[in-house]
């Protein structure tokens, strides 16, 4: 291959790959001695299979050999090709052993969290008690939930710590994904499918429950009937009147409740 040293490095950049990536190489599985344009497409692949038996992830640290996409050479773990010189990826790491050509993500390794993230270091604080890293505007404004990112989303199921996709951080310190949390919303769902605390202020939808229940009066047998509630924001349990439309915590005057004890019925 001529040219300077940049070109040859530079050669091919951005012109091959998948979906997920944009990169100069090719992996060989180890699990299954295949190969495959990322551990993404193997898991793809994997679970496609019919035999459930065969179905299993790659595991990104175990790579040891890879393909070079220009000149087909197999070789061990690098950032350059030992046969034609490019760069396989303009963005390496040796510990996860990725490549990416896409350097305009703000790809940085994270120690802490032992795998490559995305978005820009200075962009980003490891929480040690959440155990993953965060937007800095959460640093000191975000409720800690040990190993909050350590599961799978509470909507499509996806495992999150290291998913590909957007994550957002509730009120309550679970997270989600982004389009899932989006979807929710959409959908009139404001609590955490995991805690059940609203995930956003709705002190304007509470009062607009004052509202309809100050022009919504009970039955006469129902007016001076109380029930117990706990409420799902403070955790608080109170004594209130019933009403059809919703009960108010008298503690911190949410609407997210539920009734632990029923209304006494009307004598016949």
């Amino acid at each position: 291959m001529e040219g300077t040293n940049e070109e040859r490095l530079d050669f091919g950049k951005m012109g091959y790959g998948c979906k997920h990536y944009r990169r100069r190489c090719m992996i060989r599985a180890p699990c299954c001695n295949e190969i495959y344009d990322c551990r993404h497409c193997h898991n793809d692949a994997t679970n496609l299979l019919k035999n459930w038996y065969d179905h299993h992830e790659l595991v990104r640290f175990d790579v040891e050999q890879v393909i070079c996409s220009v000149c087909d050479t197999e070789q061990p773990v690098a950032r350059t090709c030992t046969n034609c010189g490019v760069n396989m990826g303009e963005y390496f790491c040796e510990i996860c052993k990725f490549y990416d050509d896409d350097i305009s993500k703000g790809l940085f390794h994270c120690d802490d969290c032992g795998i490559c993230r995305v978005g820009g270091l200075e962009n980003f604080f490891h929480c040690k008690k959440c155990g993953s890293c965060y937007s800095i505007g959460l640093r000191d404004n975000h409720s800690c939930v040990e190993n909050s990112m350590r599961h799978h989303c509470p909507i499509c199921y996806e495992y999150l710590f290291d998913s590909m996709k957007d994550t957002a951080v509730m009120k309550c310190g679970h997270t989600m994904h982004r389009e899932c949390y989006n979807e929710m919303i959409k959908r009139d769902k404001f609590s955490c499918p995991i805690c059940t605390k609203s995930v956003m202020d709705m002190s304007a939808a509470w009062k607009l429950i004052d509202e309809e229940i100050e022009a919504t009066m009970m039955p006469y047998d129902y007016r001076h009937k109380k029930v117990w509630i706990l409420c799902n924001d403070c955790n608080d349990t109170t004594e209130v009147f019933f009403h059809i439309l919703g009960h108010k915590c008298r503690h911190c005057r949410s609407y997210n409740t539920r009734t632990i004890s029923p209304p006494a019925l009307p004598q016949e």
